[in-house]
């Protein structure tokens, strides 16, 4: 009998990570496929290195090309670790490839992070999947409400938790210094002016605090893509500094388990990695300063009790989590993914299931989805489209971009050889 086999399909590093971590949740005695879908977030080598998960097999694809994708077809579990449209696009594109199939794949989806917009329109995208994972047991009731709402089926909505949470509990160390580390986010907040403040505060509280160390968690080099863009990186606003910045100052990347192995206190905008770090007991400070806003996420952890200001760090607050609030996100939940793997154990069971059926039909969404499925290549037969987007037949405009975003990246590569990798060896012999 040949091994078991999930294949995990993901769009950015972030997603990847997320993936890769629900499949080794779900399924840890299977192989585990890696399968990039080619775009401009396609994860670097130095970025899977950083997380760490290595797969059994790996290959790069454009979402067209897994319409007729046997290794694909023949996994036992596929976890589709992608923007929703792109999820939508292949939900209906392979629910049609593998219709009258005697067996088919399990298709998991879900979310990276906290849902704290657009719920309904990534959620509408997901439904018809096989299992769709919330976060918490809040995530969970929206998702199933929505779902029972609409006429989709609200038992595909499986409560978990997040799958990298995780690591030792904190204890305070003596042996080291004490250690802050923000968790920086690509576009959060958003605009130079904003995050040469946030880094010009990170650095007065290293002055103000020399016994201790002030860690800048980095995602990603400048011009690499993460999910979100980032347009002002840190590494090259540290240049700009009013004064020049503490030695106990640190730009640093590296896995973030890693990194909150050595840390007291982590402060945020509204970046996930406040949920590991509540998880591990870490006191936590989700940042005030920019306002407590939607549009930047951390109103999502305004019952948490770690809302804070610079000025609340500055003079040695170290907030910790409700644990009331805690529990109903699914941080400390004991083996939070049993309900997922009981469910797919019972779909892989019931022998042939039945086709995807994504809530976006050609009867229902028409319009919508024809326009998600030819961003991704593919007809409304989900088929790879004559001529895929920037092929033969690309369009005057589309040839005009193409050079504008070779120039962008020609630029870029100058600025990191010419300007940053410099800084950056500067800050690593520091």
């Amino acid at each position: 009998m040949p091994p078991r086999r999930i294949a995990v399909l993901a769009d950015s590093d972030t997603r990847w990570k997320w993936g890769a971590s629900v499949a080794r949740q779900i399924a840890p005695e299977h192989a585990l496929d890696a399968v990039f879908l080619r775009t401009r977030a396609t994860p670097t080598e130095r970025q899977l290195t950083e997380i760490g998960i290595v797969p059994n097999t790996r290959r790069e694809v454009t979402a067209a090309e897994l319409v007729d994708d046997e290794e694909l077809a023949a996994a036992d579990v596929v976890v589709l670790a992608t923007v929703g449209g792109t999820t939508l696009a292949l939900a209906h594109s392979l629910g049609i490839a593998w219709e009258g199939r005697e067996r088919r794949p399990v298709t998991v989806t879900g979310y990276v992070g906290v849902v704290y917009e657009k719920m309904v329109d990534g959620l509408m995208t997901r439904a018809g999947t096989d299992l769709v994972l919330a976060n918490s047991a809040y995530d969970a009731d929206r998702f199933r409400s929505a779902f029972a709402s609409v006429g989709v089926d609200p038992d595909s909505v499986v409560e978990c938790a997040l799958p990298f949470l995780g690591g030792e509990p904190y204890v305070p160390s003596t042996e080291r210094p004490f250690t802050l580390t923000f968790a920086v986010q690509p576009s959060v907040p958003k605009g130079r002016e904003s995050r040469l403040k946030l880094l010009e505060r990170a650095a007065a509280h290293a002055r103000r605090h020399p016994d201790r160390l002030v860690l800048m968690k980095l995602r990603s080099l400048p011009g690499e893509h993460t999910t979100h863009v980032e347009a002002d990186p840190y590494q090259l606003l540290i240049e700009k500094l009013t004064e020049p910045a503490p030695a106990n100052l640190r730009l640093v990347y590296g896995n973030m388990g890693e990194v909150l192995d050595h840390t007291d206190l982590l402060v945020t905008v509204s970046s996930t990695a406040a949920l590991e770090s509540m998880h591990r007991g870490i006191p936590t400070a989700i940042l005030t300063d920019f306002g407590v806003r939607e549009a930047h996420g951390n109103h999502y952890f305004v019952h948490s009790g770690c809302l804070a200001s610079w000025d609340d760090l500055d003079a040695g607050a170290l907030p910790r989590v409700d644990p009331v609030w805690a529990a109903r996100q699914g941080i400390g939940k004991t083996d939070p993914y049993a309900a997922a793997r009981a469910r797919v154990a019972a779909l892989s069971a019931a022998g042939r299931l039945p086709a995807l059926r994504p809530y976006y039909s050609l009867q229902r969404a028409g319009a919508y989805l024809c326009g998600i499925l030819e961003r991704n290549g593919l007809d409304e037969k989900g088929r790879p489209l004559a001529l895929a987007p920037g092929g033969g037949g690309a369009s005057p405009l589309r040839a005009v971009v193409r050079r504008a975003a070779r120039s962008s990246a020609k630029s870029l590569y100058r600025v990191g050889r010419e300007k940053v990798a410099p800084a950056l060896r500067r800050w690593g012999q520091n």
